[in-house]
């Protein structure tokens, strides 16, 4: 079209090439999205397993691992594996992830889960159970485990 002698875009070209900018951005933002959710279950992850083999040398220096059943808290864990008083550490926590009742958060939010025993003889012999929900609490097929 021509105003004036100059040639310009029509009302029906902008649109279309604001349509196709929409459609990328949004494609590149669940694409974020969906980074961000690999990057938190791959951070998750790798705090099972050094928990896990914090857990495992807190075994071999005491006996055992640190009883807990209250599953909704691992403030027991973090007092016995990074105890305050010149003790020996087995795990240093980042602040940042401890909550005001100093449970252990995984990269969604929620509270790590610890449980030892498993079962209900506690003999010394039994594993312990490390788990994070992934931030999908009803669907226990997607929860991070050490098992």
């Amino acid at each position: 079209m021509k105003i004036c002698g100059r040639n310009a875009f029509t009302l029906i070209e902008l649109l279309v090439v604001m349509a196709i900018i929409l459609i990328l951005a949004g494609l590149v933002l669940a694409a974020a999205g969906n980074i961000r959710q690999k990057g938190a279950r791959s951070r998750a992850e790798g705090e099972i397993a050094a928990l896990g083999a914090a857990l495992e040398n807190f075994k071999n220096d005491n006996g055992d691992y640190p009883y807990n059943t209250n599953i909704t808290s691992n403030s027991l864990l973090v007092a016995a594996l990074m105890p305050s008083g010149g003790s020996k550490v087995y795990h240093e926590f980042r602040r940042k992830s401890l909550d005001s009742g100093n449970n252990y958060l995984d990269p969604w939010g929620y509270v790590y889960c610890y449980q030892y025993p498993g079962n209900s003889n506690r003999n010394g012999t039994s594993f312990f159970d490390l788990w994070s929900s992934a931030g999908q609490s009803a669907n226990s097929n997607t929860w991070i485990k050490n098992w």
